[in-house]
Order: C-alpha cells, then structure tokens, then sequence
C-alpha cells in the first residue's frame, strides 16, 4: 500500500511538469542529448555504403518505467540523419497523451555539423513545434509554434548564441576524436553548445570510467562521461528546476560505438531530477549496411523538415 502511495505521488509530481521534453530527457541532456557547417552538403565522388543504427529506449523515472523512445542514426559519406521519438506509456500516457518526435541532418566531421532540425511534442491539452535551418554553426531561421509567452524574466537570446551551436537531436551523434581509439577517454572530453529553437545552453561531458554492457544487437565496452548543465540564455533564472540542474552532479551519459562509422551513440542516459532519477537505457541495438571501420556519415537534408508526431 505505501509503495503504491508512493509511486502515485511520484507519478502526480512528473505529472505536473510544465515542460514534457525537460521530464523525459533530463532537463536538457537529450534536449528532449560541434560546430561549422558547409552551405550546401557536398556529396561523396564514390557513394558508400550506407550504415544505419535503430535503438531502441526504455524511459523510466524514479524505478517507474513511463515510456520508451527510439533514436535512428542514418550515416553515409559524411552526412547525417537522426530521427527520435519518444512516446509515455501507461497511466502517463494516459493521463497526459505525452508524444514527442525530432529530426536532424547535416555533416560530420570533428563535429556534428547540423543543417536541418525539426521537432514536435505534444500533450492531451497542449503542443509545440520547433522548425530551424543552420549554416556554418549559425541558426538561419528558426520558428516556434505557437510562439512562447514573454514574462519578461528570461535571459535575451542575442545573435551571438545562435552562432556555433548544434540542436538537440545532433547533440546524440559523437564523432570519434581524430584517428583515435573509439574507447579512448578522450572521446567524453567535449562541451555540446546546443540551442534548442528557444534556450541556449552547454551540456560539458567530461570521463568517468569505461564498463562493458551486453544488451540485444550490442556486447561490448562503453565509455561513462560524467555531464554538467550549464545554462546561456532563453532561460528563466529564478526557476527552482534552473537553479537544481545548474547544480546537478548527478548526470551520466554511457557512450558505444557504431560500428562501419567514427561515431558513438548513447545507450544510457541518467539524470537527477527534482521528482527522482530519470534514466533513458537502451533495450536493443540494430544495426546495418557499411563496413567496419568506415567513415562518419550523408543523408543530408537541404530543407528543415517538420517533425512529425509518433502515431
């Protein structure tokens, strides 16, 4: 009787989350967790051979499991297509009708080099989707709908924040550092200058230790990066939740390689919240088409494409 009291109050708390994404994805670490980009994306002279990754999410909070998410990684030559989706389950999904879905493509090289983002969520009474195009690190154009309420205690976003960024679905692709190993420690050693469509913000990973994992379609070592929130601007500093993540040590992100690419993909996502541990953890690995060893990634899109929502 008292666990079910305290689950319910547990679920109550998350269910009173103004913002869907924050809940889900740990206050921004998915954003849902570098630079430069070439106007145009130049297409490889020899195609390769396309390598694909689908994994598959578990979403709990607090030892409740709420949900499931998919990240799906298409890379050829040195493009990029992310998709995520992310949907609640059971009493939540219920209660709140709490959907979500994201699109990326763009170029890699010692970085994610995004040209197209796009990203919708909704809830049984409420939605919003965010529509940007970048270039050369810049954000061209963003649109948000509907248009977010100014209360006036937010930090201004200037140019100068929309310049060197990436967006969130971006943020989950790791290049390899150089020629390097993909386990070396190094590889966590990196800050993510991510800029949602409406809050500028850092995500630092710095090394923690390695670990092996075995789940379906993947059995093999992991790097465990310790990450740290750090807000820029488009946020609201008097919040309490700001103020607790900005302040949070409690965050971890596990990273695995892909294998045929010079990229790593997160299979654990761990964050403290005010309302319990929020983990996103991989249930199954599929992966297809390239060759061990290949290089990163083209499914390059030239346009922002609207995310559409999961059905």
């Amino acid at each position: 009787m008292r666990d079910r009291a305290k689950r319910s109050l547990t679920l109550q708390r998350f269910l009173a989350c103004k913002r869907f994404t924050l809940c889900v994805s740990g206050a921004g670490l998915l954003a849902f967790a570098a630079l430069p980009a070439p106007e145009a994306q130049a297409r490889p002279k020899a195609r390769a051979e396309a390598s694909t990754v689908t994994v598959d999410y578990e979403i709990a909070l607090a030892g409740l499991t709420i949900g499931a998410a998919q990240v799906s990684g298409a890379f050829e030559g040195s493009g990029y297509r992310m998709d995520v989706s992310a949907r609640l389950t059971g009493l939540a999904g219920v209660v709140t009708g709490g959907m979500g879905s994201a699109r990326a493509a763009g170029s890699v090289g010692a970085a994610p080099q995004p040209s197209t983002f796009a990203i919708a969520t909704k809830t049984s009474n409420s939605g919003i989707a965010v529509r940007m195009a970048l270039a050369r690190g810049t954000v061209t154009q963003a649109e948000i709908t509907p248009p977010l309420i100014d209360l006036g205690d937010r930090v201004p976003i200037t140019a100068a924040n929309k310049r060197g960024v990436i967006d969130p679905a971006s943020a989950l692709v790791m290049p390899v550092v150089g020629r390097g190993d993909p386990m070396d420690p190094a590889n966590c050693n990196r800050t993510l200058p991510i800029f949602d469509g409406a809050t500028r913000f850092d995500v630092i990973l710095s090394y923690g230790e390695t670990r092996s994992v075995a789940k379906p379609g993947y059995s093999g070592p992991v790097l465990v990066c310790q990450a740290r929130y750090t807000p820029i601007a488009g946020h609201r500093p008097d919040r309490p939740g700001v103020k607790f993540m900005e302040d949070n040590r409690e965050m971890s992100v596990w990273l695995a390689p892909v294998e045929g690419t010079r990229v790593l993909l997160p299979v654990r996502i761990a964050v403290r919240t005010t309302v319990g541990t929020n983990i996103i953890e991989a249930t199954r690995w599929t992966r297809a088409g390239g060759t061990a060893g290949g290089s990163t990634a083209s499914a390059s899109e030239g346009t922002a494409t609207q995310a559409s929502l999961v059905q």
